[in-house]
């Protein structure tokens, strides 16, 4: 039996972080010439729950891209009709920038690797001679594994952006772009819209709405929202990510803040967070 001790998250590796866990991660593939309709779906299916992005593949499997909620919902911003949606494939709007790691990438090297890339999500090469994904919402069950101290108080969060229940979809996007976050509370409530939450609406409006064809207009009180997880008291860290390990859509309100899987990203550089790793 080797020796534990405590080194601070940021320093270690993903094969320290996950060991034998480090490949499991489904990874979702879609064909570059595929259509944003079924690319919109696919999203409404496995954003958040199962991971943050989907790679898209070329005629030989190779991965040449991802696309999530932000390619989809910009492109949504710039396109609001049903034709282009069924017209245009993915491999014209994807995100062309994949960054890949291997297991002895430092925690704190992979969160640099997503502020410059712009995408918390990376790939990683697996047994199979394919890659598997790691990605923000994986290091919320870091966080639920480390052991700290550390206050929810005293970390990072993202201010509260809100919405009004009379906006349109078009209001709603706006809010999102300008402000640069995948969620909005709902005006004096706890409950919030997503992208995921509205690719699933414009999903069943693809496929059941056929009179329906420009989406901005569209009343935002149409579209389901989810609760987010008020925290009233000072919990610590890994308490709050425990939590938020549980949520299909991972966010807590902290007074006029909120955590999210990219704050937890962050408050895993704290100093005083730490996870026992045997020698």
């Amino acid at each position: 039996m080797g020796i534990s001790k405590s080194i601070n998250a940021s320093e270690l590796t993903m094969q320290q972080l996950f060991a034998d866990r480090l490949t499991d991660t489904v990874c979702i593939n879609l064909h570059h010439g595929r259509e944003v309709w079924v690319a919109t779906l696919m999203c409404a299916e496995y954003l958040e729950s199962v991971v943050d992005s989907i790679i898209v593949r070329d005629d030989d499997f190779k991965p040449i891209g991802i696309f999530g909620g932000f390619e989809l919902l910009d492109c949504l911003r710039k396109n609001p009709t049903r034709d282009y949606k069924y017209n245009n494939k993915i491999g014209k709007i994807m995100h062309k920038n994949i960054t890949q790691i291997d297991k002895v990438t430092r925690l704190a090297d992979l969160i640099e690797i997503w502020k410059n890339s712009g995408r918390a999500f990376s790939i990683i090469l697996n047994e199979y001679g394919d890659c598997s994904t790691v990605s923000a919402r994986r290091m919320i069950e870091v966080g639920a594994r480390c052991k700290t101290d550390t206050l929810v108080s005293s970390v990072r969060k993202s201010k509260v952006i809100t919405f009004e229940i009379d906006a349109t979809l078009g209001e709603v996007l706006d809010l999102m772009f300008n402000n640069r976050v995948r969620k909005l509370l709902l005006a004096n409530s706890h409950q919030f819209i997503s992208d995921r939450l509205i690719l699933s609406e414009i999903s069943k409006i693809l496929r059941f709405q056929p009179d329906v064809d420009y989406f901005l207009d569209l009343p935002i009180k149409q579209f389901k929202m989810a609760d987010a997880i008020e925290v009233t008291g000072d919990l610590k860290f890994n308490e709050v990510c425990s939590m938020m390990q549980t949520m299909d859509h991972a966010m807590v309100v902290y007074g006029d803040t909120v955590l999210t899987a990219w704050d937890v990203c962050l408050g895993l550089l704290s100093e005083g967070v730490s996870m026992s790793v045997e020698e």
